[in-house]
């Protein structure tokens, strides 16, 4: 005997207006209409879909047992859920072998954060299925507000309201344009995050969108108290706060922002953005100035409205003043570094220009990144896995005189060396010179990792001894891990190729 059909039924945001055509058809055509609803019996989903029900049609209400976390149940909340899932797909399933056409209903879209998706996942491999999409929440919002969600090479970020709030807080510092779904008890978590991430100020409050009693405004204004299950948090597109056309109240926004401008000094990691991290990605997406050299600059993505200030590697302390300049005029200004900006990079650079007047009242904050030590030390394995340092062996700020003493001093206490800035076409000697100096205190046959080009389309990474470094195979991209007397070398995998490089966290006693 054939089998009903099985649909999951979109109704959209809330308006019954917003049925689609296919929608309508299905529901009036059904044998059979279920829908979810609390215990007090009340479905919001029927309410949508009323107009369109028949007369002998069969209503299977489908009553949540419980409706917050706490219950007696055995599995708790979450063994409560899948037991009632279950029951429910039964039903379901025994209209369904009977030959009888079922319409599950689902406010918004059936497969967007919707519980029809719990039939779905148990009915759908047994009994032919079509799931009507429908207009989602979030499009209902931005709709309401009258504000883009995406534009251009933007990216929407759609996040949970029962996310820990550490977590919120990162995927928003991030995010291009966000969407916080299930806000209500949640509000108070959400709205904390929206602060943290310094995004409190654009974000937006949609309540019941296209439905009786709907309410828009900010975030930061909305009663905590207030706030119902069907309401959520937008993020709209960054595009018309970087020199698109304002609203009004975004106007005033900007407005009193005007002479809080501020520095973030930005590290992007040691190449693309699988390096970057949330922090670094929102301070770079809030900013209406990026500066830096640029090489590093051209590693930003270009945003609409978003100013790039880039120059020569060679003038660290003028971009730290011009930097320091457009904050003083009230702008948000990106400083931006390769790997970590406090490792031989424009932190200092801003810092020092900023503990002098009249740049002391700017605020001036750093962004930490992944260092190119770290990065290259991942790539082998664990060679910082003990005391190490990190020395720079360029000479164009310090005398070869003090870099040479460091480096004795370095490895005179056993120390892993990872060495920064090797070579140059302009600088050929200081790599066999530490070498030569090295080696009068470590074996040649101690591990040196050649890392060039980590995390980027030229990656190359080797293990070579001490006694066999060629200057010649190393430049500026490339960065150095001299190992100590204690690190080791081995190999793995079925043929031997893998090499790792590691040194021990206990240091031989005596």
């Amino acid at each position: 005997m054939p089998t009903g059909r099985l649909y999951g039924v979109g109704l959209g945001p809330g308006d019954p207006s917003l049925l689609t055509v296919r929608a309508v058809e299905v529901i009036g055509a059904a044998d059979v209409v279920a829908y979810h609803s609390a215990r007090h019996g009340r479905s919001i989903a029927r309410s949508i879909a009323e107009r369109h029900l028949r007369p002998g049609q069969i209503e299977e209400p489908l009553v949540y047992p419980v409706t917050t976390e706490t219950t007696d149940h055995p599995g708790g909340y979450r063994g409560a859920l899948e037991e009632f899932y279950e029951k429910a797909a039964a039903r379901l399933a025994a209209h369904l072998d009977a030959g009888r056409t079922v319409a599950v209903l689902a406010e918004g879209d059936p497969l967007f954060y919707s519980s029809y998706q719990h039939m779905h996942k148990r009915l759908a491999h047994r009994y032919p299925t079509e799931v009507v999409p429908g207009v989602t929440s979030f499009s209902a919002a931005a709709a309401r507000l009258g504000r883009p969600l995406v534009e251009g090479e933007e990216t929407l970020t759609i996040l949970p309201g029962t996310l820990p709030e550490e977590e919120l807080t990162a995927r928003l510092a991030q995010a291009d344009s966000a969407v916080v779904m299930k806000l209500g008890r949640t509000f108070p978590a959400v709205r904390g995050a929206l602060e943290r991430s310094g995004r409190l100020a654009e974000a937006r409050y949609v309540e019941r969108a296209t439905m009786s009693g709907e309410r828009t405004g900010r975030v930061a204004d909305v009663d905590p108290e207030s706030v119902p299950y069907f309401s959520l948090a937008v993020l709209p597109s960054r595009v018309a706060s970087h020199g698109g056309v304002l609203s009004d109240a975004d106007a005033a926004a900007r407005a009193n922002a005007a002479g809080r401008g501020e520095v973030v000094v930005v590290g992007l990691g040691p190449a693309g953005p699988l390096w970057l991290t949330p922090e670094a990605r929102g301070a770079l997406a809030a900013a209406e100035d990026v500066v830096g050299y640029t090489t590093y600059v051209d590693r930003v993505p270009v945003r609409p409205g978003q100013e790039r200030h880039a120059s020569d590697n060679k003038v660290e302390s003028e971009r730290a003043e011009f930097a320091l300049d457009l904050a003083r005029q009230g702008r948000r200004v990106a400083v931006v570094s390769s790997g970590d900006p406090g490792v031989f990079a424009m932190a200092s650079a801003v810092l020092e220009v900023a503990a002098e007047d009249p740049y002391r009242e700017v605020p001036v904050r750093v962004v930490p990144g992944m260092t190119a030590a770290h990065a290259a030390a991942a790539r082998a394995g664990a060679p910082l896995g003990h005391d190490y340092a990190v020395v720079s062996l360029s000479d164009r700020l310090k005398p070869w005189e003090v870099i040479a003493e460091r480096l004795r001093a370095a490895a005179a206490a056993d120390l892993v060396l990872a060495l920064y800035n090797p070579g140059s076409r302009s600088r050929l000697w200081q790599v066999g010179a530490a070498r030569d100096l090295l080696l009068e205190h470590r074996a040649p046959e101690t591990p040196v990792v050649m890392a060039r080009d980590v995390g980027g389309p030229e990656e190359s990474v080797r293990v070579v001894r001490l006694g066999e470094l060629d200057p010649a195979e190393v430049d500026m991209r490339t960065l150095l891990i001299v190992g100590s007397t204690q690190t080791r070398t081995a190999r793995r995998g079925e043929d031997g190729a893998e090499r790792i490089v590691w040194t021990p966290r206990r240091y031989p006693e005596g």
